[in-house]
């Protein structure tokens, strides 16, 4: 069953009427790669019901797909296999079809299904490439070949819109340092990206809507600019061919990046869906078809797409499709929305672990590596930006996790720091060293523990290579309260590798914190010029 709609109706059609819908610009690569089948190659995904929106311009229409070989998107020409792991190829074709595929001097056999699903594993690979792919099957089809694979590294990046931000930037508000000149250089034969567009989705998909591309200045302009340099850094410091995601939607909280299995798993986890129909019911009701009704956002002011605010929506449309896909590790630049009451500041601390270790456990790799920003400084009076960059520091409790501090290059005003080139250059510090072993400083000082010494506090740190230093002045950021939850700046002096505060104007001081106002100047680092991240810490 065809259906034209225009994208107003797609939105407010009940979920029942869609089989799936994908653009009409993808569907055209349909009969090389598949844009999507109704038949799940990975056990618990079920697209047969899928309602996907996209926000890309050209109106998507339902497409019946037939019996035919073909592989997801995901598995297309200029793709990057993870090196050194076991290689998963996997699509769709007649029910029981004999499946070959050949790639490098490897060659496999399978047989699909009943339903018409195949898989196989191709065992690890050297960097190295270009190869060729080839997929043939028993039904004298033509095969399919993929060309210019490589092996190497491959990244998964995802979150909110500071890393969305394209290379190129959008406007006033988008603005990367020496955007232009990033884009002139940005021709890397050994890089390949993977640009997943916004794609919203009322149960887990099987597929997405892009394929690898080369990296050059044709197609890294509207790539995020982080992903885009992270994967730049690792590859001059690796020498090998580096393959990077980007499945990065703006201004979304972390619970559109969670399966609904996990947030429907815990009550503590409940909060999400009332804050959820609350912002549902703020929006101004349409009605159409027989009394159907849907949210529509405000003409005035940002309004974010409501679908992308759906608990579990972005983690079913742009997650779920790549879990089958080999990875290295995630990098992750998130937790913006999630500082406004309009979400659940507090319950960060819980959600942002839970999420990292189910995906780990969605890939099927074990510990994967995660690597993730801290969000940066912005003066947004009413939000609550400490206490995520506190969370988020937490979250280093779990192990595999890396953080970068952002918060020196944040902009009091812009939301959207144009220095991405930091940023993305300490996340590959971490990366050097949870994923590749290396023995460098890969954090800013962090908290471990604070003691009471009379009239003062002394704070001790990790991670204070070369010892701990004040940029630009005197030591600031600390604060102590004084009992009836209030909080005041005092002087902090560093000592060796500990900072002492002085609590005399309120001695019997229950709590101590840095760096926790939403914009802040702060400025403790260590000796390798990395800063230290927001704590807050109870007096023993």
């Amino acid at each position: 069953m065809n259906f034209q709609l225009t994208r107003f109706h797609r939105l407010l059609l009940p979920a029942a009427l869609l089989t799936v819908a994908v653009t009409a610009a993808s569907a055209q690569d349909l009969g090389s790669t598949g844009i999507l089948s109704s038949h799940a190659a990975n056990p618990g995904i079920h697209p047969s019901t899928n309602v996907i929106y996209t926000t890309q311009t050209t109106p998507a229409s339902t497409i019946n797909v037939p019996y035919t070989l073909r592989l997801p998107n995901i598995l297309s020409n200029n793709a990057v296999l993870q090196r050194g792991r076991p290689i998963h190829i996997w699509g769709w074709s007649s029910p029981n079809e004999n499946i070959t595929v050949t790639f490098h001097s490897q060659t496999e056999q399978t047989t699909a299904d009943s339903q018409g699903n195949w898989e196989l594993w191709l065992a690890p690979e050297p960097a190295g490439g270009p190869y060729t792919l080839t997929v043939t099957g028993s039904n004298n089809e033509p095969p399919i070949t993929l060309t210019n694979v490589l092996v190497g590294d491959v990244w998964f990046a995802s979150g909110q819109s500071n890393m969305k931000d394209p290379l190129k930037g959008f406007n006033s508000f988008y603005i990367i340092k020496n955007s232009a000149q990033e884009i002139d250089n940005s021709n890397h034969p050994n890089i390949h990206l993977l640009l997943i567009p916004n794609t919203a989705s009322d149960s887990p998909a099987n597929n997405i809507g892009a394929t690898w591309t080369t990296c050059d200045p044709t197609t890294s302009p509207m790539f995020s600019a982080v992903a885009y340099l992270f994967a730049r850094d690792l590859e001059a410091h690796l020498h090998i061919p580096i393959g990077i995601i980007d499945s990065a939607w703006g201004g979304t909280p972390i619970s559109s990046w969670m399966s609904n299995s996990l947030l429907t798993s815990h009550p503590d986890f409940q909060p999400v869906f009332t804050k959820w129909k609350a912002y549902q019911a703020s929006l101004p009701q349409v009605s159409v078809l027989g009394g159907q009704q849907s949210a529509k956002p405000k003409k005035h002011g940002w309004q974010p797409d409501p679908r992308s605010w759906h608990p579990s929506w972005l983690w079913n449309g742009m997650v779920a499709p790549v879990t089958p896909y080999t990875i290295r590790g995630f990098i992750w630049y998130q937790g913006e929305t999630d500082s406004s009451d309009r979400w659940n500041p507090h319950l960060y601390k819980q959600l942002f672990p839970a999420m990292i270790q189910d995906w780990r456990a969605h890939w099927h790799e074990g510990r994967l590596p995660f690597l993730y920003v801290q969000i940066s400084s912005f003066d947004a009076p009413k939000d609550h930006w400490g206490v995520i960059r506190n969370a988020q520091r937490t979250t280093l409790d779990l192990r595999g996790t890396g953080m970068a501090v952002s918060s020196d290059v944040g902009e009091p005003h812009n939301i959207h720091p144009a220095d991405k080139q930091t940023v993305a250059h300490r996340l590959a510090l971490t990366a050097y060293h949870i994923s590749y072993g290396e023995q460098i400083e890969d954090e800013g000082p962090l908290f471990e523990q604070v003691i009471p010494q009379g009239a003062q506090l002394r704070i001790y740190f990790t991670h204070t290579a070369q010892g701990l230093v004040s940029k630009g002045g005197p030591l600031k950021g600390f604060e102590i309260e004084d009992g009836s939850g209030k909080w005041h700046y005092v002087n902090a002096v560093i000592q060796g590798n500990t900072v002492v505060v002085d609590t005399t104007s309120f001695p019997q001081t229950p709590a101590v914190r840095y760096a926790w106002a939403n914009y802040t100047t702060a400025n403790l680092y260590n000796g390798v010029g990395l800063p230290a991240s927001t704590f807050e810490a109870q007096i023993p």
